[in-house]
């Protein structure tokens, strides 16, 4: 693995990544977890991505429709990392029917339960869609609510209900901020259906059918050049 140029081959995805191709963001946040040392096992994966994107020259991200509208979808995969037991989180913000922000990566802590995790992710997604809300606003682009989709209903009970603590009083204090800012309602929690939400690319391994209805809906189509 020393002839190998592992770290800069995934540099160089996440460049990519970051740039221009949500869909390859779980995996690229996969294979990088093993920069320090990799070994031939994770060779193979980084392979078959640039395999992927080979294949995918033509697919691009488009914004178009009828009224821009600046909305958010978060989701979150339970324990999805063997080793350390971490669940992955991410988050998709778009405008105009196109994936403008986006991000998957491992959360900071271990949870318990699925809506500790949903609701770390959900903190996570609010912080970016209000930082994109106020860039817009300088812009002089002001919509009359901004939605943030979830799928799970007990965490928008969670956020909406601060007597609800049975099941969440030992979630970190710094999760809880959210539940200001839907107090302040700088946004919405709603909900959405599992088959609707995009994010799920970003967190955990899908069908092809399923990949490519997220990849539909976050934006990228097929424009040959």
């Amino acid at each position: 693995m020393q002839q190998v140029p592992y770290a800069s081959v995934v540099g160089s995805l996440m460049y990519v990544m970051v740039c221009i191709r949500p869909d390859i963001a779980h995996v690229v946040g996969t294979v990088s977890r093993f920069l320090s040392n990799p070994i031939r096992a994770n060779w193979n994966p980084v392979k078959w991505i640039l395999r992927y994107l080979r294949g995918t020259t033509c697919l691009k991200l488009c914004f178009g429709g009828d009224k821009p509208t600046l909305v958010g979808y978060t989701g979150f995969d339970m324990a999805g990392d063997i080793d350390s037991r971490r669940s992955t989180s991410g988050y998709v913000i778009k405008f105009a029917a196109g994936a403008m922000a986006w991000q998957s990566r491992l959360q900071k802590c271990v949870v318990l339960s699925t809506t500790e995790a949903e609701f770390i992710a959900i903190t996570e997604s609010c912080k970016e869609l209000l930082w994109v809300k106020k860039f817009m606003q300088e812009l002089s682009f002001v919509q009359d609510k901004y939605l943030l989709f979830c799928d799970s209903q007990s965490d928008i009970h969670l956020g909406k209900n601060s007597t609800f603590h049975s099941r969440s009083k030992h979630i970190d204090v710094r999760y809880h901020w959210i539940r200001d800012a839907l107090e302040a309602r700088l946004l919405e929690l709603a909900k959405d259906h599992t088959n609707d939400n995009c994010v799920d690319m970003m967190t955990k391994m899908l069908l092809k059918s399923k990949f490519e209805t997220c990849c539909e809906i976050v934006g990228l189509s097929i424009i040959p050049t």
